[in-house]
């Protein structure tokens, strides 16, 4: 293997395939990139089992190809190796079985490698029928969403997002049993057999980093136990979470006694202020009343001391409650909103705090309430 390539060309497919490394490889040969030189372009491969990704440079943006081949690279040098290189091209050659040279007219490097034939054999198929979106639209979705997923590993599900679809409607929802977020999709074609999946939190916000030209089209293809994302240059494929999802439907009230009408900017940096003193708690709780087309925002900390914050709203007529929430999970609900103005539905201090926009229903942000006393 032998070729001449652009730093910065070679640099934006490496940051994209390490982020398929994990740190808690056990099998050495997975902390390593492929490199496979051909005659058209060159692959680069990572993957930690659970999660893989292929980019590919093609040839007219490699400077000069001498001589194919494949190698096994670590990943725990080489991308420091070429950010640092001082030269906007550099030189790979393969010599001596598996030691790769790397190197410009004013600095060398020779990596130990491996045979790529110790790479695990990884299949990266397409479906016939995969769904299109716009990949400014796919990330939209996925970051309305994903925040809400669990942490705890106890339930594994609970770390995945659901993507149900029947017929033309994609429901997609995301829960840690505190809060839920649910976004409400319609597609332009019809799928033939329903698809009920549950995809990794973690490999989707990894996925959505990766995203470059937020114009262009994605691909999704969807298998029985695994998903592979098709964009620009790049596969993307991750193992699917295996069981069935907790039916949420039923979480989230048709009816409510209460309705207030809220300007997001004003709500939001209301609750930031209110927060500031329990910043340091965990569960980090701010009190609201609504009384009337009145709000007022209230936090307590002990040892510190009392914060109030006032709003005038539009509430339902005879309004009157008091309920206590999460401000970190209040403000990351109200970030997934374009809207200048929402919805806050209520029924009780006990009952779920509902979010959503004026004008539909395709995202909704839903939050319980923290008891107090």
């Amino acid at each position: 293997m032998k070729f001449t390539i652009n730093k910065n060309e070679l640099l934006k497919s490496l940051n994209i395939v390490t982020k398929a490394i994990s740190s808690k490889n056990v099998i050495p040969i997975l902390n390593g990139i492929m490199f496979n030189l051909k005659n058209n372009g060159l692959e680069l491969t990572a993957s930690d089992s659970e999660l893989t990704i292929k980019t590919f440079i093609d040839k007219d943006n490699i400077v000069n190809i001498e001589k194919t081949g494949s190698v096994i690279v670590p990943s725990k040098y080489i991308l420091d190796i070429i950010r640092k290189m001082p030269s906007d091209e550099i030189n790979f050659e393969l010599f001596e079985g598996y030691k790769l040279k790397i190197y410009t007219d004013m600095n060398n490097y020779n990596l130990n490698c491996f045979d790529a034939n110790e790479f695990p054999a990884i299949k990266i198929e397409e479906s016939k029928t995969p769904l299109n979106f716009l990949i400014k639209d796919f990330k939209k979705i996925v970051e309305q969403t994903v925040f809400a997923i669990s942490n705890q590993e106890l339930r594994p599900l609970l770390t995945g997002v659901n993507f149900h679809i029947i017929n033309n409607i994609m429901e997609v929802v995301a829960t840690d049993s505190y809060r839920l977020a649910k976004k409400t999709v319609k597609l332009e074609k019809k799928v033939n057999d329903e698809i009920n999946i549950i995809v990794p939190g973690k490999n989707l916000i990894e996925l959505i980093k990766t995203f470059d030209n937020l114009e262009n089209n994605i691909e999704i293809h969807i298998f029985n136990n695994k998903i592979i994302f098709k964009f620009d240059n790049v596969l993307f494929q991750s193992n699917l979470l295996n069981g069935t999802y907790p039916n949420t439907a039923n979480l989230i009230p048709n009816e409510f006694e209460i309705t207030t009408n809220v300007d997001v900017s004003n709500f939001n940096a209301s609750i930031d202020r209110a927060s500031l003193l329990t910043q340091g708690k965990d569960k980090n709780v701010v009190i609201m009343n609504i009384k009337n087309n009145n709000m007022l925002i209230t936090s307590y900390a002990s040892e510190l001391g009392k914060v109030e914050e006032k709003l005038v709203v539009e509430a339902s007529d005879k309004a009157d409650i008091s309920i206590s929430f999460s401000a970190k999970y209040m403000m990351d609900a109200l970030k997934t909103f374009d809207d200048e103005k929402i919805l806050i539905l209520l029924n009780s201090d006990v009952k779920p705090i509902v979010l959503k926009s004026v004008e539909n229903d395709d995202l909704i942000q839903l939050i319980l309430p923290i008891k107090t006393y």
